[in-house]
């Protein structure tokens, strides 16, 4: 087994490499080149080649190895060790020329966090960690904010795109939030959202309808910077759970009283 700094080296090259050919694929991408895999959950042939190099680079670095992927490209089950795989986390941005998307890498050792890698190829900047090693966006280390107050804050959140049986609640959170915060962002990635909030640029992040691929090397990203990770009940059962909270210790509390006044009582 290699060590987990070898991994992430090796790791680093992978997700640049892949992220340099969704750029160079965006210049040229065509509309009629987009399938449909379900109601507004889009797909193009760019997604499932940057899966598959990614998939084929991680076999590399780590034999024997397991994955977990968004386009099924590969589900072997590793014994250890298992990839969790986001080719191109913000399609329907990149679809739309929107330079908001990135490839979203994690590794589980069993079922913990070890490894994550955030690469955001328009701004050039790759964001990753080790578990117990801290966080860093281009070798710089990074933290979440020091914000205490949530009055003071910038969130983050995802809105439904298919399953919108939830929606009344999710908009009155959402307007509790407009009244209490800065501001709310949808940038439209979720993996994005949890970097800018491991690096401070958002205060913190909420969202359900989650897919494991969409959040677990950003997860580990936050918590390396300093930040908690809950579902929305604040326990630890957000990489299959479906909904996140994230956000540093003290603003993810008052997010969380926020959420659980109107989600738990209509659901």
């Amino acid at each position: 087994m290699k060590e987990p700094l070898a991994i992430m080296n090796e790791l680093s090259v992978l997700v640049r490499q892949t992220g340099k050919f969704i750029l160079d694929s965006q210049r040229t991408f065509k509309p009629e080149n987009i399938e449909m895999k379900g109601f507004n959950d889009l797909v193009s042939y760019v997604d499932k080649e940057a899966e598959m190099q990614i998939v084929e680079g991680c076999r590399k670095i780590l034999p024997g190895s397991g994955f977990i992927t968004e386009e099924g490209t590969a589900r072997d089950e590793g014994n250890e060790y298992t990839w969790i795989i986001d080719p191109l986390d913000g399609t329907t941005n990149f679809i739309h020329g929107l330079p908001a998307y990135c490839v979203s890498v994690a590794l589980l050792k069993e079922d913990k966090l070890l490894i994550g890698a955030v690469y955001e190829p328009n701004r050039d900047e790759l964001f990753y960690a080790i578990k117990g090693n801290g966080a860093y966006c281009n070798d710089r280390k990074i933290y979440v904010s020091n914000k205490k107050k949530l009055g003071e804050c910038l969130l983050a959140t995802g809105f439904p795109y298919y399953d919108f049986g939830k929606m009344n609640t999710y908009l009155q959170i959402l307007n509790d939030f407009m009244q209490s915060t800065h501001g709310l962002r949808r940038i439209g990635s979720a993996a994005i959202d949890l970097v800018y909030v491991a690096c401070g640029r958002f205060e913190g992040f909420f969202e359900y309808n989650l897919n494991a691929w969409d959040v677990a090397a950003g997860a580990l990203i936050v918590q390396e910077a300093g930040g908690c990770v809950t579902d929305f009940s604040g326990g630890d059962d957000f990489l299959f759970g479906r909904e996140m909270i994230a956000a540093s210790p003290e603003i993810q509390q008052a997010m969380q009283e926020t959420i659980s006044n109107r989600w738990h009582k209509a659901n």
